[in-house]
């Protein structure tokens, strides 16, 4: 099994990034949190991998902390939950949030994420509240610092994100416009941050 990459990173998207190594470009899937915090097209990545295995897909999982990733299995643990879903989940909070609200039984707060219903959120709570000692004490989303040489390009990464998670394009890219109009600083992860919230 693969465990972890380390490589140069050839693309990035919110959702996906292709990291070669040996010679070899690895097809990885990632939350947003990881996607914010990685380094421009080019430069070396190192991440933590989870590979899912089943009869007709092998699909690499990518995270930047051992939390991220710890908090990935604990989700996928939980009946009903594959990766896909546990990655949306980590997308549509971040884990400085997540995990409280997990904690404290915030139902409410997990049904806003694109995916996740009623249900949903009362199995992830149920099964996992007890499960996530020593986590979340300072925990960093990884923002990163540095906008983007062109905002379109951010606006874009930023849709692109929302559609990934199940919005529907005029609401995502109405709340794009919005979140910008709002102030939101012209860096990736705060204006998604402030989209998702616009666009339930």
């Amino acid at each position: 099994m693969i465990a972890y990459l380390r490589g140069k990173l050839l693309e990035k998207h919110p959702n996906q990034i292709i990291v070669e190594t040996g010679g070899v470009g690895y097809d990885v899937l990632i939350p947003i949190s990881t996607f914010s915090a990685l380094p421009d097209s080019g430069s070396e990545v190192k991440l933590r991998i989870y590979t899912h295995v089943r009869e007709d897909t092998l699909a690499l999982f990518g995270f930047l902390t051992a939390e991220e990733k710890f908090i990935f299995e604990k989700l996928i643990s939980v009946s009903g939950i594959g990766p896909s879903l546990a990655v949306k989940v980590l997308s549509g909070m971040a884990t400085s949030d997540l995990i409280p609200a997990i904690r404290s039984g915030g139902v409410d707060q997990l049904v806003r994420i694109p995916g996740v219903g009623k249900k949903t959120a009362e199995r992830i709570v149920l099964e996992l509240k007890d499960k996530l000692d020593g986590l979340g004490i300072g925990a960093a989303a990884g923002v990163s610092e540095k906008p983007a040489a062109a905002l379109s390009a951010i606006d874009q990464d930023v849709l692109s994100a929302l559609l990934n998670l199940g919005c529907n394009r005029p609401a995502a890219e109405s709340a794009v416009r919005n979140a910008k109009a709002a102030g939101v600083a012209p860096e990736f992860e705060p204006l998604f941050r402030k989209a998702l919230e616009l666009v339930r």
